[in-house]
């Protein structure tokens, strides 16, 4: 009986407040000021809690936090062959996939990424405004074609992924069968399952978006998230003690990453540290990091260049442009 009267007075007080705003701490402060009884004892807070929780009726959040993996409960998942062992034997024997949100002025931007577990190289990727399934979809058509245009073989990988509703629909699992790929996906709700990838999340927010931020929108950052992408692959430190670059094989050259020919001697046009400054970064320092002088210094010591002291700093941008962009044959001063 004391069930059946509660209710009531708990969703009365649920749609007077602006339409649900409030939630069971505020309902149970709200029935306590108007002195709510039911046989003669107030409603205790536990109890509007479980009900609350019965009905499907929640208040307000203050977090607004962004929920990436929402399972579909009606898709039927395959199994987890992985079991959180990221190690492998050989390139793209194991890959494992997710994607992560970053907040900008015009809203939030996803970005999704596929990593090969042998040699940690990311070999896919997105940015899009939604979390539709376009967005992992492209990532994975991207990681393929990489793979297929340096003629390698993916049949047979397995391909491993979160709960997420994503990775579990249709049009995903048919790629994935077409492709000649193995699915494995982790448990709901267990980020453990998933830690790689996690771990890449993690990293590209710590090194480029926490780093270089904030950010105007989604171009802004899909042309930064481009510049980081090949420095991790080909120049950053890597992420296990005594491996090479995650974009060469543990000391051999990957054919994804066309072999630069020494300088001729005394030429002074070509760079001396080629992998710095690539096509794929040339835009993204020129635009994205020329706005902090310490990082000007540093390149343009890089580049040899003499900077006199006191030198204006909106000329940064033309320094490092006529730096990184010379003709071939042009000496810098």
């Amino acid at each position: 009986m004391r069930d059946e009267l509660v209710p009531d007075e708990v969703c009365r007080v649920h749609k007077a407040s602006r339409g649900g705003l409030y939630g069971a701490r505020k309902i149970y402060h709200q029935l306590c000021r108007e002195g709510v009884t039911v046989h003669g004892s107030p409603v205790a807070r536990c109890t509007i809690e479980r009900l609350m929780k019965t009905a499907g009726m929640q208040g307000v959040r203050r977090d607004r936090r962004v929920r990436t993996t929402i399972a579909d409960d009606a898709a039927i998942r395959p199994a987890d062959p992985v079991k959180r062992d990221f190690t492998a034997t050989r390139p793209n024997e194991l890959w494992v996939v997710d994607f992560t949100y970053v907040a900008t002025f015009a809203g939030f931007v996803y970005v999704a990424f596929a990593i090969d577990v042998f040699s940690r190289m990311i070999v896919g990727w997105r940015a899009a405004s939604s979390m539709k399934t376009d967005l992992p979809l492209d990532a994975l058509d991207m990681a393929l074609w990489s793979r297929r245009r340096a003629g390698r073989d993916v049949t047979g990988l397995v391909h491993h992924s979160d709960a997420g509703s994503q990775y579990t629909s249709i049009r995903y699992t048919d790629r994935l069968i077409e492709a000649g790929l193995h699915a494995s996906i982790g448990t709901v709700g267990d980020s453990y399952d998933n830690a790689l990838a996690e771990s890449v999340n993690g990293l590209y927010k710590a090194e480029l978006v926490y780093w270089e931020g904030p950010w105007r929108g989604r171009d802004d950052l899909e042309l930064a998230t481009l510049g980081w992408v090949d420095w991790f692959n080909y120049t950053r430190a890597p992420l296990l003690a005594g491996l090479p670059n995650p974009g060469r094989d543990r000391g051999r050259v990957l054919p994804s990453q066309p072999r630069r020919r020494a300088p001729a001697p005394g030429r002074t046009d070509r760079l001396t540290n080629p992998g710095r400054f690539t096509k794929a970064t040339t835009a993204t320092i020129r635009d994205q990091l020329i706005s902090v002088p310490a990082r000007l210094a540093r390149s343009a010591r890089r580049l040899r260049l003499h900077l006199p002291e006191g030198w204006p700093r909106q000329y940064a941008r033309e320094v490092l442009f006529a730096a990184t962009c010379a003709p071939p044959g042009t000496a810098r001063n």
